[in-house]
């Protein structure tokens, strides 16, 4: 009797009044102040203020009700389809709404409605993987920074692919543990063509010089990123750097001369089509003819094979004798290039071995000096 007379005097009442009763007759819903009878009248009562002509009364019951978890999924769905500033509260906090209510209106709604549903303390798979999808870069922004948003490696990559031209998209990408190393290795390219293409560094330096510097730069950070991967994550990473043309003989040969035994393992599995075991075998115990004939169906010519072998049997003795690897071998071959009867392929392979070496004395000097500062300190 409570509700239908509360029914008739809303139809006379001022705005004032409807929405101080509507803020009521919700925050008495929430707190279950009802038996059954009484509750399933409340509810008919606030489907009816739905269609309440000021937006006050409908904002005041999106307040009273945005954060319970009882509240009938219609009455929810339509404040949620009602006017920005009645919608945004229950798209944003209200947990009736399921990972198929959030998507749609993902899909249907604005910049603003992607953005709340981003925010929500809890975002599930599903919904991060429809924003991924859609979302601008503001929405993913605030996706990237909220702890609670579920975001599977898929939607990682799906964002680096579609916003990984935007720096601050990019840099808490990569800030990321979880980032899978293709998208990584491919958002690093996007540094080093954004570098390459600024006209204060080309006219500095020169822009075929700009686009060597920045190639060995995005080399050097896939060889890092192939030291620290997981062996389960290696072969994505080679299927990318092949797809994208970075799997070269230089690029192989510097992974080969730094000791990173098992990316150039799969990379050669991937190349060759040989299966795991016996790439393994052959080149961990296999002999010379073995080893080039395994290099040959990667793909790799005949001088180039050659001067592989010489660098797997040189870090295989290293490896054995507990040596550094990386600059003995590195000094061997080069010993060994410089011996040989001069050619293009040889030429360039030297070039590389020298930056390799440079580049490692470069960077144990910066070591030694970061130890003497800390012993110093």
């Amino acid at each position: 009797m409570i509700i239908q007379a509360f029914l008739r005097w809303v139809e006379t009442a001022r705005t004032g009044e409807r929405t101080r009763a509507a803020s009521a007759l919700g925050r008495a819903y929430v707190d279950a102040q009802m038996n059954g009878l009484d509750r399933r009248a409340a509810e008919m009562a606030m489907t009816f203020l739905l269609d309440d002509p000021s937006p006050k009364v409908r904002r005041a019951l999106a307040d009273a009700l945005c954060g319970c978890s009882s509240v009938p999924r219609g009455i929810i769905l339509g404040l949620a389809e009602d006017q920005p500033e009645i919608a945004y509260v229950v798209i944003s906090r209200s947990p009736v709404l399921s990972d198929e209510d959030l998507v749609d209106l993902a899909a249907r709604g604005t910049l603003e409605t992607r953005a709340l549903i981003a925010a929500r303390s809890f975002v599930s798979r599903a919904v991060c993987a429809a924003i991924a999808e859609i979302g601008g870069e503001e929405e993913i922004l605030i996706l990237l920074e909220n702890a609670g948003a579920n975001l599977s490696r898929r939607s990682l990559k799906r964002i680096a692919e579609r916003l990984g031209c935007f720096a601050a998209v990019r840099d808490l990408l990569l800030a990321r543990p979880d980032l899978p190393s293709d998208a990584r290795h491919a958002l690093v390219e996007e540094v080093g063509a954004a570098l390459a293409a600024f006209g204060l560094v080309q006219m500095a330096i020169g822009e075929a010089r700009v686009q060597r510097i920045t190639r060995e730069a995005c080399d050097i950070a896939a060889v890092g990123m192939a030291g620290t991967l997981a062996v389960e994550e290696l072969p994505g990473l080679v299927v990318h750097l092949r797809e994208t043309g970075r799997l070269t003989p230089a690029f192989l040969l510097h992974v080969l001369v730094t000791g990173r035994a098992e990316f150039f393992s799969a990379a050669i599995v991937d190349l060759s089509g040989v299966c795991e075991k016996r790439v393994r075998s052959i080149l961990s115990g296999g002999r010379v003819h073995s080893i080039r004939a395994l290099f040959e169906s990667a793909g790799l010519g005949h001088d180039v094979s050659e001067t592989f072998a010489a660098a797997v049997l040189l870090w295989r003795q290293d490896t054995s004798a507990g040596n550094d690897s990386t600059a003995s071998v590195s000094t061997a071959l080069l010993a060994r290039l410089r011996n040989e009867r001069p050619s293009a392929i040889n030429t360039a392979m030297i070039d590389l071995l020298e930056r390799l070496s440079f580049a490692e004395e470069r960077q144990s000097a910066r070591n030694y000096a970061e130890l003497a500062a800390r012993q110093a300190a």
